[in-house]
């Protein structure tokens, strides 16, 4: 499958829409319901993206939206401010083709450059193929919370990755420079 990584874009919002759709009504990644309309992911998209979190989108030579991945707050109280947390979403006809390790891959690499301490991955529904792709790239599983969502007529298990970036612990991060700047102290 052949597709370019890139910076979502404002254009890029209808497939988001729809790609995040089909995922909450068919899938346990998001423990949402309901899909929200294309202005409710727009004012997500714009608040991550006004955070200088990257937001990026895996696209077809033609320009359909094979699936995007983002890192956002994992909280936003201050002592957190060097801890992301991974979200990634595919169309189905992505799935099992490398897209999601590609995405994870461009992400972890981006949030790293950024200095970032340390991702997360909130696996709902624990699937194992996020497991795997996580794995992959070197997270490791840090916990399961069980039962923490009933979806689709099941209870559900949430498991927990986390990855090392940069320095990870071994040194004191700056303040003054970003993320550090995102939730003062």
């Amino acid at each position: 499958m052949t597709y370019t990584l890139r910076d979502v874009c404002f254009a890029d919002l209808p497939s988001i829409t729809a790609i995040y759709a089909e995922s909450v009504i068919n899938g346990t990644a998001s423990y949402e319901l309901s899909p929200p309309d294309q202005d409710e992911m727009e004012s997500r998209w714009r608040a991550i993206r006004d955070k200088g979190y990257p937001y990026i989108a895996a696209a077809a030579p033609e320009g359909k939206l094979l699936g995007y991945a983002y890192a956002s707050a994992f909280r936003t109280r201050p002592a957190y401010r060097w801890l992301v947390e991974d979200s990634i979403y595919l169309a189905p006809e992505a799935r099992g083709k490398g897209v999601g390790k590609a995405l994870l891959s461009e992400l972890v690499a981006r949030c790293r450059a950024l200095g970032f301490r340390q991702m997360v991955a909130v696996i709902g529904g624990a699937s194992p193929a996020s497991i795997g792709v996580h794995q992959v790239l070197g997270f490791e599983h840090c916990g399961t919370l069980k039962g923490t969502g009933f979806k689709h007529g099941r209870w559900l298990d949430t498991a927990l990755m986390q990855l090392s970036l940069g320095e990870g612990v071994t040194t004191d991060p700056d303040p003054q420079a970003y993320p550090g700047t995102l939730y003062p102290g």
